[in-house]
């Protein structure tokens, strides 16, 4: 997710030398700088080439059998608890009046959207395990990019709005019903989706733009910015540029309100005198500083980060747990921590009964 960010921190994925015959003799291999895989020059002579990538092979997880057979039965199970526990957080929230707060109004909307995170990859994903095909339409390769990104930075704006919740209700709770009613509410909500997708529409309409004259393999189990960056024979700088520019800012905006937020929730935490009081007050932020933490844990451990440090295998399993694992939890994080929703998802239970 958020592909872009890592442009200047890491480099691309490794070559694929047995794709493309033809171009490795004509361009000799590549012994550059990872972030330089094709020179300029070399780029020209790629587009003078009249043939035109239309579709892509993503390599996935693995290609052995025997470890696709286990793979494909965890992340079907992981999808399913997914769809299913989220389905239930909106289903007990939207069934019980109590829970009509801006908290869990935005929680609801983080559930929605984690279920679309992990749709845009995992069953394309399952397709290509169950049937042996890696091949993506270029087309469908940059709507798969799309929604990735988009649902990606919804997903930060929205935990960014709960952490703006959380210091509203704890450092001005006498403003709390003023600022953080239904209207303002709604107003972040739609804010997060049409900024989020805003963004991403820039970056999928400059990718269109780009040639594709070269090799075809990603080295992922779906479409990301940067690996379709580094595949192109088209002069990048300006995605790049970009990238390093308002793709930083959208998605760090939503990192340093989290940030700003629990600073000033923490100082005022300590001012309370009991230790009893203490947790009782913070322990209305527990469940939401766990998903940050795994959520932009995994995503700095993958995009910020020295070149040096660089790992395909590595870059893939952290993609996996903040791509398909952290949605999975969410639901779980958020009820078994919470009196609140316990409650509602007893009260959903008898209805369904």
């Amino acid at each position: 997710m958020l592909g872009e960010l890592y442009l200047s921190f890491q480099p691309p994925n490794p070559p694929n030398h047995q794709a493309n015959e033809a171009e490795e003799k004509m361009l000799g291999p590549w012994n550059g700088h990872p972030g330089d895989q094709y020179s300029f020059s070399e780029k020209s002579m790629l587009r003078g080439n009249k043939s035109h990538v239309t579709e892509f092979l993503l390599l996935g997880l693995t290609c052995d059998p025997k470890q696709q057979v286990w793979l494909f039965a965890s992340f079907l199970a992981m999808y399913l608890v997914n769809v299913a526990g989220n389905s239930v957080i909106i289903a007990a929230i939207w069934g019980d009046a109590h829970l009509h707060t801006p908290m869990y109004f935005f929680l609801s909307n983080l559930s929605l959207v984690d279920i679309c995170f992990t749709t845009v990859i995992v069953p394309r994903m399952l397709v290509n395990m169950l049937t042996k095909r890696k091949t993506i339409l270029f087309a469908h390769c940059l709507t798969q990019m799309y929604f990735f990104v988009a649902f990606g930075i919804t997903d930060s704006f929205l935990l960014a709005a709960m952490a703006i919740d959380r210091y509203m209700a704890i450092c001005n709770p006498l403003h709390y019903t003023t600022t953080m009613n239904p209207r303002h509410c709604l107003l972040l909500v739609i804010a997060s989706w049409v900024v989020s997708h805003l963004h991403s529409l820039t970056h999928t309409v400059l990718m269109a733009r780009l040639s594709f004259c070269g090799p075809n393999t990603i080295h992922h189990f779906f479409c990301d910015v940067q690996p379709l960056l580094t595949l192109s024979c088209s002069d990048t700088s300006v995605n790049e540029l970009l990238a390093f520019t308002e793709g930083s800012f959208v998605i760090m905006t939503p990192f340093i309100f989290i940030i700003v937020s629990y600073v000033y929730i923490t100082r005022a935490v300590l001012r309370v005198p009991s230790g009893g009081g203490r947790y009782k007050v913070f322990s209305t932020c527990g469940s939401h500083l766990i998903v940050v933490a795994l959520f932009y844990g995994t995503i700095i451990s993958v995009y910020i980060r020295p070149s040096s440090t660089y790992s395909v295998t590595k870059d893939r399993v952290v993609t996996v747990i903040y791509a398909v694992v952290t949605p999975m939890l969410n639901p779980f994080i958020y009820s078994l921590r919470n009196k609140d929703m316990k409650h509602a998802l007893k009260k959903l239970m008898r209805k369904a009964e």
